[in-house]
């Protein structure tokens, strides 16, 4: 009977597909970056070498020197040998000849006999001493458009519907009580999912609605980044290394938003809105009030502050709700970490940001009717639950400069707590990589095998290696183009054992290198690892939702790795839903 069940939410998935299905065409293939002939000397240039004409070197040159030749006349260039030079003025070419007029360091001007210039290089020559640069071709942007379309195909529909298959059976195998698994509950939440999808994806009014929360999500990052001009001033403009993007943009987007959910909470904006979101789950879903309201508080809070809301229920709760609270935590993302993962995924480019902006939101509500159906397949309900739904009354702050200041300090806290995490996971990555490689496959003579087998995607045995191929084949029933899974199964092997800063800042870099081959399969994986499942959350966990009701706090330690399989599940769930509407 419970199978057949599921056979029918299977028939009725596919059948209202078919029914509502639009033919959009062919996916796009992403476009890699490509050389474009420049009609002028204009464009930016990476430092070769400064040469001797007999092609001694001298000075050194580093990857952060560079010279701009702007078409508006105007140049610059940075030399970090010269004490961090900083040059710049106009310039003018005539007869093989390049002028520039310096308005700093000092004012003068300087002729360069142009002997090569190219698609790619550019060579000048003063006196005896010979300069040479590597012309650095902007990339040609990720996104072409920022609509979400849906599409109609067999075969992402049949992928999608394994993936479901086996999502949920791997939630019955690991299931506490198979016999009291409500799988009409199960197939609600599921449907709850689709429709959530179907939405984002085809209905223009939700559409117009996401549309315009993403807007101000992108919004409020360009009031970030001017709070962080005016206090890192030039630091904050340096694009070309990872390193300054982090520390100078996102991190800041973290703290800003932090405060700015303190001041919607002391108002009780936030509230009404997961009230809301708690009443419409509780009433389809059949869940307990405690429940409804923890799973909405998940969708815009974090894993620490969502159990805020329901503290005096905690004590009370039975294993089956302390565990769908848990999952929520570990499916879904808070809101100052959601706008720093738009800032890590959107590589400067406004339309890329709001493209993954309206990914991430619907992510962020998808997940949390799937934490609820992962968490019931795993510990299935089998007490009386109480209905009411009252969220707690949490004092932020006497008045509005107050709630402020409190969740300023707090996103402080968790800015350095996340650029903590990322260096020591970093350093402790590169080490385990070391053994791997260095040591390991190159006495077992694996590191040439591999190279081989991978086609040089990978050059030797690492981490990375490892997640990639072990996880590509679920990646795949997610959706995620053939091409691309070994790259998504190392993202979502990552995200589990380390954290999802660190997967997507590795995603991050993805993007910005072109290394995936269908933009689709770069959405899928902002689904997949939307979440905070991750080893490390199980801690979190267990102490934050242990100092709001300490004689729970031994079975949270029990139901930590189930919390954690059932939020890994949730995003899965999220991501072969949309796999199968793309």
């Amino acid at each position: 009977m419970r199978f057949k069940f599921i056979a029918l939410i299977a028939i009725v998935f596919t059948s209202a597909i078919f029914v509502t299905g639009i033919i959009v065409g062919d996916n796009k293939k992403l476009e890699t970056p490509e050389a474009v002939a420049p009609p002028t000397l204009s464009g930016k240039y990476g430092f070769e070498g400064i040469r001797s004409t007999s092609g001694n070197s001298l000075l050194p040159v580093t990857e952060s020197d560079s010279l701009v030749i702007r078409e508006d006349s105007s140049f610059s260039y940075f030399l970090a040998s010269k004490n961090n030079l900083l040059a710049q003025g106009t310039w003018e070419a005539s007869e093989g000849q390049l002028v520039f007029h310096y308005t700093q360091p000092s004012d003068t001007t300087r002729f360069y006999e142009v002997t090569a210039l190219s698609d790619s290089i550019l060579a000048i020559r003063e006196g005896s001493v010979q300069f040479s640069f590597q012309r650095i071709i902007p990339k040609k942007p990720f996104i072409t458009s920022t609509k979400i379309e849906f599409a109609f195909s067999i075969n992402h529909i049949g992928r999608g519907m394994m993936g479901l298959m086996l999502l949920v059976i791997i939630g019955y195998i690991f299931s506490k009580d198979k016999r009291n698994i409500k799988w009409k509950q199960i197939g609600i939440g599921l449907l709850f999912q689709l429709v959530i999808a179907f939405g984002v994806l085809h209905v223009k009014a939700v559409q117009t609605g996401i549309d315009a929360v993403s807007k101000l999500f992108v919004k409020l990052l360009g009031f970030t980044y001017e709070g962080s001009l005016f206090l890192f001033g030039s630091l904050v403009q340096n694009t070309d290394s990872f390193g300054y993007i982090f520390a100078f943009q996102v991190l800041p987007t973290v703290i800003f938003f932090s405060a700015l959910t303190s001041l919607l909470y002391y108002y009780g904006i936030l509230q009404k809105v997961v009230y809301a979101f708690a009443w419409v789950m509780r009433r389809t879903m059949g869940l307990s009030g405690a429940e409804s309201l923890a799973a909405a508080g998940n969708i815009f809070l974090g894993q620490t502050e969502a159990p805020l809301l329901v503290k005096p229920y905690i004590t009370g709760m039975t294993k089956s709700e302390l565990l769908c609270l848990m999952s929520g935590g570990m499916a879904t993302i808070a809101g100052g970490v959601l706008a720093a993962f738009i800032t890590f995924l959107g590589d400067g480019n406004p339309a890329q940001e709001l493209y993954f902006a309206k990914h991430l939101l619907a992510a962020s509500v998808m997940s949390a009717p799937a934490a609820i159906i992962s968490a019931k397949l795993l510990v299935p309900e089998t007490k009386e639950v109480n209905t009411d739904m009252k969220i707690s009354e949490n004092k932020i702050g006497s008045n509005w400069l107050e709630a402020i200041s409190n969740g300023t300090t707090d996103g402080l806290k968790l800015a350095i707590n996340v650029g903590a995490m990322l260096l020591v996971f970093t350093a402790f990555i590169y080490m385990f990589n070391s053994f791997l490689g260095d040591f390991l496959g190159d006495v077992t003579g694996w590191n040439g095998k591999i190279a081989e087998f991978s086609n040089g995607q990978y050059k030797e045995l690492s981490l990375q290696f490892i997640l990639g191929y072990t996880l590509s084949p679920l990646t795949w029933l997610m959706g995620v183009d053939g091409a691309d899974t070994l790259a998504v199964g190392q993202l979502l092997g990552e995200k589990t054992i380390l954290n999802e800063f660190y997967a997507y800042t590795t995603m991050g870099n993805m993007i910005h290198s072109g290394a995936f081959l269908e933009s689709r399969s770069a959405m899928i994986a902002t689904y997949i690892l939307c979440g905070f499942a991750n080893f490390a959350s199980i801690g979190i966990q267990i102490g934050g939702i242990g100092s709001l009701a300490p004689s729970r706090r031994g079975e949270l330690s029990k139901l930590g790795l189930r919390a954690l399989l059932a939020g890994t599940m949730a995003s899965l769930f999220t991501a072969a839903i949309v796999g199968m509407l793309t």
